[in-house]
């Protein structure tokens, strides 16, 4: 780690750390980190899609676009952090759930093996992937995880925060902090928004048998956002709200509770907004609109079942169109200023599903990854 000074911008640690990435993606992660004031010094993916909208923001000068399994521990700098957002495919619910031995997740092992041939192991890791990871094969590929990671030399942390507490996406994930130095001391067993009830199972389940040292970790306070807070006001007359045939076959393909929430937010006063999405019930193709304000989680967008719809309603008045890439960009706690250009809409939909939120990364860089490097380190005021 290099000292440096402060003062000159209360938004960067008294010292300066430098991450890798693997599986950077769009640059989500790398946002989140810049966010507690950690430079990024390396960042590798393999999609050249999410290598061209990364370069517009963030440069391509660090950014290595190839398989992972071509890069070898000498490839990588020397940094105190390295993250890995690794594939969630086969650990998800809505996927084949073939665990760390599947086609993408099992890039973990790819990781884990970069990390040991690495000349100077990392002082902090930080995995980020699904809540099912715990329960994948019955807890066994999470187990084998992090009994990789102490392999290596890490004590590790488990947590979970939902994009929820920071912007208005339902995102519930999973993180994992290895550190070289360990914390110490008793945490309580009683259930906590960031070790809910699931996390302390697997935890008490498996704690014997790993080399888990938990930090004792405070709530992040809850954002006071809803959708409209991030919907685009676009024209009655934007040609991307859909036609009137193609509304009359969303409404009527709703059931009776969600025509009484649309016949509600119909009636109001104001204009409301509602996320929906495409799902097939008894064989038939209809449409969910959520009861709350927030979205639901964004996945990557491979088709029309996986795209968030918006309805706009209100005063009698009743509009729908697909989400926009600014939209989702938004849900992920991206600023404005994250150039969107030189890819189709639905590859930057794709982009923003398959990545992280912003604010979620620096508030666990802030209160989970800085303080493990050093106890004197003065966290950055993540935004």
């Amino acid at each position: 780690m290099v000292i440096r000074d402060a003062g000159r911008d209360a938004n960067l640690c008294s010292v300066w750390v430098r991450a890798a990435e693997f599986f950077a993606g769009i640059g989500l992660v790398r946002d989140g980190l810049e966010r507690a004031g950690v430079e990024v010094a390396f960042a590798n993916d393999i999609e050249p899609l999410k290598a061209e909208l990364y370069g517009r923001n963030y440069g391509l000068a660090d950014f290595v676009l190839d398989d992972v399994r071509n890069l070898t521990g000498a490839d990588v700098p020397e940094v105190e952090i390295a993250t890995a957002s690794f594939p969630c495919t086969d650990l998800s619910l809505a996927g084949n759930r073939a665990g760390l031995v599947g086609s993408e997740s099992s890039m973990f092992w790819e990781f884990a093996r970069i990390l040991e041939e690495m000349p100077s192991l990392p002082s902090v890791v930080l995995l980020e992937n699904v809540p099912s990871f715990a329960t994948s094969h019955g807890g066994k590929d999470l187990r084998a995880a992090i009994a990789a990671l102490n392999d290596l030399g890490y004590h590790c942390d488990l947590l979970s925060l939902d994009a929820r507490d920071f912007v208005p996406q339902s995102r519930p994930r999973l993180f994992i902090v290895g550190s070289t130095a360990q914390v110490g001391g008793e945490v309580s067993m009683v259930p906590t928004a960031v070790r809910p009830k699931w996390l302390l199972r697997f935890i008490e389940e498996h704690g014997d048998s790993l080399d888990l040292d938990l930090a004792l970790l405070g709530n992040p306070e809850p954002a006071a956002t809803s959708l409209g807070d991030i919907v685009q006001r676009l024209s009655p007359t934007d040609d991307r709200w859909w036609p009137a045939e193609r509304v009359d076959l969303f409404v009527d393909s709703l059931s009776l509770i969600q025509s009484d929430r649309l016949a509600q937010m119909m009636e109001a006063k104001g204009r409301s907004w509602r996320t929906a999405f495409r799902r097939t019930r008894q064989g038939r193709a209809v449409w969910e609109m959520r009861a709350d304000e927030i979205s639901g989680c964004l996945r990557t967008a491979r088709g029309g079942s996986s795209k968030q719809a918006l309805v706009e309603a209100g005063s009698d008045s009743l509009r729908i169109r697909w989400m926009t890439p600014r939209e989702y960009a938004r849900l992920q706690g991206v600023e404005d200023s994250y150039l969107l250009g030189g890819v189709s809409n639905n590859q930057a939909l794709f982009g923003f599903g398959d990545a992280v939120c912003v604010p979620a990364i620096a508030w666990v860089a802030q209160h989970a990854l800085l303080p493990r490097l050093s106890p004197n380190l003065e966290p950055a005021l993540a935004g």
